[in-house]
């Protein structure tokens, strides 16, 4: 019988450590050439003028300027819309969104997940249908419910559809029903908790890894949310629709454009960053795809 091989105390998969080395440099290479694209929006960033409009066009820098993103600067301060309410704007929306969403998917996934009711499964059917459907299919639908309720050109135009978002109910139901043993849950309804407890003190830490995912998403869909139908007040906009009006001066604000996809990336980049290991851990148990 072969002698399992440990690793601080674990057992790992039955692998030489040459097949480790090797799956080592195959993950570095491809890690690598995944990350060429980035480090060329950068090194854009990082060029003058002339060679941003250089042909061919180089990969790297010959002469780094930080001009750019002064110039991109001082565009910000020519907008009539002080340049700090985009970026409140955007802030706003994106927190709110996120974590109204996180409650309520939370929330709804841990309810047809572990309560048993009639419909139950006709509901879950509903939510994975919805998927099908762009939002660019129902916004006519969208935009008539927001006229009614007088949400048109207010922060709830951005906010309730990330809140009705169906995506983040899918990934936390798939994620409870084969997380959470409900062993668990009924003991806790045994010593007295109540459903909204036994919820938030137990299942939730249980599902980690799906609801930072789901952190993770939604923030970066609002985040990157350019120009809304639905939003007509200039001082109403988002960060991104604010540079791209910057950088749509033509060929003069090439510069400024690729310092602002720089600024628009990083954030988002961050934060993936962080909680990566936790997108892989939820799409290999909500048998969803990258």
């Amino acid at each position: 019988m072969a002698k399992l091989r440990t690793r601080k105390h674990k057992v790992v998969l039955a692998r030489s450590a040459g097949g480790d080395v090797g799956i080592t440099i195959i993950l570095t290479i491809l890690g690598i050439f995944m990350f060429l694209p980035m480090l060329y929006t950068i090194m854009q960033s990082l060029k003058p003028l002339d060679e941003l409009w250089m042909y061919p066009p180089k990969f790297y820098v010959m002469s780094p300027t930080f001009s750019n993103f002064k110039s991109l600067f001082s565009l910000m301060n020519e907008s009539w819309v002080p340049f700090s309410r985009y970026i409140f704007n955007t802030i706003f929306t994106s927190v709110a969104g996120t974590f109204g969403h996180l409650f309520i998917a939370s929330l709804a996934a841990y309810t047809l997940a572990k309560i048993k009711f009639p419909g139950a499964n006709g509901m879950f059917q509903l939510v994975q249908l919805s998927l099908m459907f762009n939002a660019t299919v129902t916004s006519i639908t969208s935009f008539i419910i927001f006229s009614a309720f007088h949400w048109l050109d207010t922060y709830w135009a951005i906010i309730v559809p990330a809140w009705a978002s169906t995506l983040g109910l899918y990934l936390m139901k798939q994620f409870m029903d084969s997380n959470v043993p409900d062993t668990v849950l009924e003991s806790a309804r045994l010593d007295g908790a109540s459903e909204l407890k036994t919820y938030w003190t137990i299942a939730m830490p249980m599902v980690k890894p799906a609801w930072l995912t789901l952190i993770i998403y939604s923030f970066q869909s609002l985040w990157n949310a350019g120009a809304s139908m639905y939003i007509h007040s200039e001082q109403l906009k988002s960060f991104s629709y604010a540079i791209t009006q910057i950088t749509a001066g033509g060929i003069k604000r090439a510069g400024a454009s690729a310092a602002a996809t720089v600024i628009m990336m990083m954030v988002p980049i961050l934060v993936f960053v962080v909680s990566q290991s936790n997108i892989i851990e939820t799409m290999g148990s909500s048998g969803m795809k990258d």
